[in-house]
């Protein structure tokens, strides 16, 4: 995938097109790593990289599910267990799990055809407003855009700090780009 999205024919393909790169460039934070710098938090918080990917699959299958009429009550335990690759789980596990859920969001999408589709607002936590009812589909899929960003800064923080990769040089490595004078595909050290 590149760089940059490409030319879009309306918004709901420009919304798939985002959150789907915005996927592709989290996973690239893990291109390389081994299972122990995926667990490893970096920074004073414990977030990590492999834990940043998981979160995000997560949240994009709970939004999803809530999307279809089968909303599931907030399991906080869950939520925060999320945060982190559970003992034997793999990043491969996690990434085959994020491409299933990917694939269920696209086909969910694709059958509402309707961004305006309504999506019951969950009024049960504290973060969510209490004087609307419905978000719009619309406003699920750009709130997982700026969601998966948001992490995909924190992983990127936390991948330089694991061994100095930034998102250019793991692109290029992942896709195999060749060498400029500006560029440097990413190497293991």
């Amino acid at each position: 995938m590149p760089g940059q999205v490409g030319p879009i024919a309306n918004e709901q393909e420009g919304l798939l097109a985002y959150l789907a790169q915005m996927r592709y460039v989290l996973r690239l934070t893990a291109h390389g790593l081994t299972e122990e710098q995926l667990r490893s938090a970096a920074s004073a918080s414990e977030l990590t990289v492999g834990g940043l990917i998981k979160h995000c699959a997560a949240t994009e299958e709970s939004w999803m599910t809530t999307v279809r009429g089968e909303p599931q009550p907030v399991d906080y335990g869950a939520y925060a267990a999320n945060f982190a690759l559970a003992g034997g789980e793999t990043i491969d596990d996690v990434l085959t799990r994020y491409d299933v859920i990917a694939a269920a969001t696209e086909r969910t999408v694709r059958d509402l055809a309707n961004l305006d589709h309504p999506v019951p607002i969950d009024h049960s936590v504290p973060w969510n407003p209490k004087d609307a009812d419905f978000w719009s589909l619309r406003w699920v899929l750009l709130h997982l855009i700026q969601e998966t960003a948001r992490h995909t800064g924190h992983a990127d923080i936390i991948r330089e700090s694991v061994d100095g990769a930034t998102a250019y040089p793991l692109m290029a490595a992942a896709e195999g780009w060749p060498e400029t004078d500006w560029l440097k595909p990413w190497k293991k050290a």
